[in-house]
């Protein structure tokens, strides 16, 4: 099926770009609450299951043999900008375990926020993979791998221990098989598997209601939740969307991007979850839609309005600054959200 358009880009009174997707939230027992598009097609999550991805790190032991704190705990969930503290964070994880930058295997690249980026261009010196998105993760991988007592190299690959955990705990929350013909290789080399938008929204309800978790595993969402809005700042960065979103709504809502326009969320007040693709893979439109997600949803007070007010109609400017037009939702979308279709 052909997914709706749900985001229109406006340029005076023209609508000048338009996007298509997919929108579904479900409860912990997978009873749908709202779905527009084709919400059964499997999508690459990428970094919006990286929660997940830190559930055996809590689990076994790890966390807590190494005094990651929720700080630690936020950025081992986190696709961050490589900002100081984010790059000081992964290098105290690593150390942490005894372990240094070179045992990480995503790879390099420059921060993604801005001003980072020009600190480390102006300090002259090269990214190494501190300055990656992902490794809070990988660090965080690295922990998991020496508390198991295994070799931390080759962390990325599918038959290693700590791959195997990490697939695990993903097939367990999404309910579905996890295995050689749904796998492809992330951007940060580990394994990604395509899943489909509705069982990513399951996941995520059971993530933060722990209903159909075992109690361990329960505790451990639990706690990675609770870091990860407890300093929101970690999962992101500064003036990033996931960072922003839970620092204004503190304890109501939780989200988390992933590349190529995919976002998974949570409403752990009404048990939850969310799940969203782009078609087209574009940030700006995937950020509206989340955002008309939570609008939908969520009473928002005054003050949270007021503070998410651009979030929800991203200005267009030009290149001195003045809005010539919105990155926004097609109209009737949040009422639809609302009526589940």
């Amino acid at each position: 099926m052909s997914n709706p358009v749900l985001v229109h880009v406006t340029r005076g009174a023209i609508v000048e770009s338009r996007h298509r997707g997919a929108i579904v939230v479900v409860d912990a027992a997978g009873r749908r609450r709202s779905a527009i598009g084709d919400v059964e097609a499997a999508v690459f999550p990428r970094s919006a299951v990286k929660a997940i991805q830190a559930l055996p790190l809590v689990e076994s032991g790890a966390a807590d043999r190494f005094g990651l704190g929720p700080a630690m705990l936020a950025l081992a969930c986190a696709s961050h900008g490589g900002e100081p503290r984010h790059v000081e964070t992964t290098e105290a994880m690593l150390a942490a375990c005894g372990r240094t930058v070179s045992d990480l295997e995503c790879g390099s690249h420059m921060p993604t926020s801005s001003v980072a980026e020009r600190a480390v261009i102006r300090a002259g010196h090269p990214a190494s993979p501190l300055h990656n998105n992902c490794s809070g993760k990988h660090a965080g991988f690295v922990c998991l791998a020496c508390h198991l007592g295994v070799d931390p190299a080759g962390y990325v690959e599918p038959d290693h221990p700590v791959q195997q955990a990490v697939t695990a705990a993903l097939a367990d929350l999404t309910g579905v098989r996890l295995d050689a013909a749904n796998r492809a290789v992330d951007g940060c080399s580990i394994p990604t598997y395509a899943i489909p938008l509705d069982r990513l929204a399951l996941a995520f309800a059971r993530f933060t209601t722990g209903e159909g978790l075992a109690p361990s595993r329960a505790a451990a969402t639990r706690r990675l939740a609770d870091a990860c809005m407890a300093e929101p700042w970690m999962v992101a960065g500064t003036g990033r969307f996931c960072s922003e979103a839970m620092e204004i709504f503190s304890g109501r809502v939780f989200v988390k991007t992933g590349a190529e326009g995919v976002f998974c969320a949570a409403f752990p007040e009404l048990g939850l979850g969310i799940a969203l693709k782009c078609d087209d893979g574009g940030t700006r439109a995937s950020e509206t839609m989340m955002a008309a997600v939570i609008e939908a949803f969520l009473p928002l007070s005054e003050d949270e309005r007021k503070r998410f007010a651009t979030r929800l109609a991203p200005p267009v400017r030009t290149r001195k600054g003045v809005r010539v037009g919105e990155v926004r939702p097609v109209e009737g979308l949040a009422a639809a959200l609302r009526d589940g279709r």
